[in-house]
């Protein structure tokens, strides 16, 4: 491992790092409102088993081709596998963290308006309702610049200070915030009248509710919540020292995701109960919904503060991950220039994001295949790149990583029975690449009409 490119300074660093990148929207965002379309606790239940089967050695195999060969997402696979094709997996992952974070920033740009709009108390209003202020950020062009500029810079700062002064800091403090307002917003949810129906949707499984497309939906998200596909563990991992097991760290990265989807449950279900609402809504429970029952509840612009907090941390670590791959692919060339290199991402990122920030505004009216600018890019992002970035990793680990590697990699520093890595291999094998193929077809099934 080059020494120059730093690395995590503990093992708790790296899981809390890792287990940043995998909590972000997906977790607290996506998890809850497609929960509640799919029929509560039946569908939370095929994601965690699936999460254990499908994404759990996915992102081993992500961390083993990472530290495996001590470089970043592009040169790993180069250098696993020399002069081969086999590189394009990881500028696969740089192009699509690129986009990816052109959508993504905007989303987190609009966090943080409504956060600092919470602290100083004007999102729960009686002049304003819900869905009209969330239409007013979104529609005003400036607003969704300013916050979008101001989210770019918060990462281009944390990346720009490196692996431990950045990265490894920013994580050691974020992570356990969010845990410990969690746990406060849980607390309050639970102790409302009628919060048990709340919870009795979100944790009793009701299989008749579930179709299909909710657990092709599973499938899809079971990988798409730990992160896994862009090589962007592969890029953090890179950073690891020896004496680290991997499948312990995976595991723990896993477990502490599956936690924060269920406290992100119990946090948002028993509100939505408590005070009539549907748990079915869509996209807008978290900006519509929840600031219209926090509204009902004592001191609930307090509570609706650390909800929209807690939710900026998640997306930020997230996003740290996706910028990270980015600036460690362009430092294999330009060594010793992190800071510039940070901040010419940053202003590029910012630029490719201004389309998708005025999606809701200035251009509404422009079309991507029927999508706005926005919709389409998450879109190729999400139900296509992600997809195939997964389903090429699956096939790279098991027929073209040297196998004595993959197996040395997986039980370092591990006191894990044999047993285990042959399930690992087994998995990735046969089952993760056929579960990929069957979501990537369903992903493309609109493009080609079915």
């Amino acid at each position: 491992m080059n020494s120059n490119r730093g690395q995590w300074s503990t093992k708790l660093g790296f899981i809390l790092s890792s287990a940043g990148a995998a909590i972000g929207l997906g977790a607290i965002w996506k998890m809850p409102y497609v929960t509640g379309q799919s029929g509560g606790g039946a569908f939370f239940l095929i994601f965690v088993c699936l999460t254990l089967l499908i994404g759990l050695p996915m992102l081993i195999s992500e961390f083993i081709i990472g530290r495996g060969s001590g470089e970043e997402a592009i040169t790993a696979y180069k250098k696993l596998v020399p002069q081969s094709a086999w590189v394009w997996i990881g500028r696969l992952g740089v192009v699509g963290c690129f986009l990816l974070l052109s959508f993504y920033s905007v989303v987190g740009g609009w966090i943080l308006v409504y956060s600092g709009m919470s602290v100083v108390g004007n999102v729960i209003t009686d002049n304003t309702s819900s869905d009209v202020l969330f239409g007013t950020i979104i529609g005003t062009p400036w607003i969704t610049l300013v916050g979008l500029l101001v989210f770019t810079l918060l990462n281009v700062w944390v990346i720009s200070s490196g692996v431990q002064n950045g990265i490894e800091k920013a994580n050691k403090l974020m992570m356990p915030l969010l845990f410990i307002f969690f746990f406060i917003l849980v607390i309050r949810s639970l102790t409302l009248d009628g919060a048990m129906e709340g919870v009795k949707f979100f944790l009793s499984p009701d299989f008749s509710k579930t179709t299909g497309e909710s657990i092709l939906y599973a499938l899809g998200q079971s990988f798409f919540a730990l992160a896994v596909g862009f090589s962007c563990m592969v890029t953090y991992s890179s950073y690891l020292k020896k004496d680290v097991s991997l499948p312990y760290s995976a595991g723990s990265v896993v477990i502490m995701n599956i936690f924060v989807s269920l406290l992100a449950g119990l946090a948002i279900f028993p509100v939505v109960y408590a005070f009539g609402y549907e748990p079915t809504e869509g996209p807008g429970l978290l900006f519509i919904v929840l600031p219209t029952v926090f509204g009902q509840m004592p001191f609930g612009e307090v509570f609706l503060a650390l909800f929209l907090i807690l939710f900026l941390f998640a997306t930020l670590t997230s996003s740290f991950s996706m910028y990270e791959i980015i600036v460690a692919a362009l430092m294999e060339k330009w060594k010793n220039a992190r800071k510039g290199i940070t901040w010419i991402i940053g202003g590029i990122i910012f630029v490719a994001s201004v389309p998708s920030a005025l999606s809701s505004s200035l251009l509404k009216d422009v079309t991507v295949f029927q999508k706005s600018v926005f919709d389409a890019t998450d879109f190729l992002v999400s139900n296509m790149m992600l997809p195939l970035g997964n389903l090429l990793i699956a096939i790279f680990i098991i027929h073209k990583m040297n196998k004595v590697l993959v197996e040395e990699e997986f039980k370092l520093s591990s006191t894990l029975a044999p047993g285990y890595y042959t399930a690992w291999r087994f998995l990735m094998t046969w089952m993760v690449p056929v579960v990929i193929v069957i979501v990537l077809v369903y992903s493309l099934l609109p493009i080609l009409g079915g």
